[in-house]
C-alpha cells in the first residue's frame, strides 16, 4: 500500500503562484491531481505517467499549471501559476498501478489527505 502526503497549499492573491508537492511512501506509477471545492464534485486537474513523458491537463488549468515528477524522490509536483479565485479548492494527489494515465477519480487506488488552496480576489 502506498501512502501519499500533499503539501504546499496556502492562501495566495489572484495572479500568484503555488507549488504543491505529493510525496509517496513507495513507488508510484501514474499520478494525478484532483481538486474539490465546497459543494462541488471532485474534478480532474492534471496527471502524469511514470516516465513523465505523458501528461494531461484539464482545460481550465492548461497553460497555467504544470505537473512534473522525480521518481528518485518519489515526488510529484503541481506548479500553479496565474491563480484565479475559481482555483480555490482542496487539492488531492492520487496514484494508480495501472499503465494508463487516468483522468477519472475511480481509476486511482491511493489518495492523499489533501491540501487547501485559497485564492483571494
Amino acid at each position: 500500500q502506498v501512502q501519499l502526503v500533499e503539501s504546499g497549499g496556502g492562501l495566495v492573491q489572484a495572479g500568484g503562484s503555488l507549488r504543491l508537492s505529493c510525496i509517496a511512501s513507495g513507488r508510484t506509477f501514474s499520478v494525478g491531481w484532483f481538486r474539490q471545492a465546497p459543494g462541488k464534485e471532485r474534478e480532474f486537474v492534471a496527471a502524469i505517467s511514470w516516465s513523465g513523458g505523458t501528461t494531461y491537463y484539464a482545460d481550465s488549468v492548461k497553460g497555467r499549471f504544470t505537473i512534473s515528477r522525480d521518481n528518485a524522490k518519489n515526488t510529484v509536483w503541481l506548479q500553479m501559476n496565474s491563480l484565479k479565485p475559481e482555483d480555490t479548492a482542496v487539492y488531492y494527489c492520487a496514484s494508480t498501478s495501472r499503465s494508463v494515465v487516468p483522468r477519472t477519480p475511480f481509476m486511482y487506488d491511493y489518495w492523499g489527505q489533501g491540501t487547501q488552496v485559497t485564492v483571494s480576489s
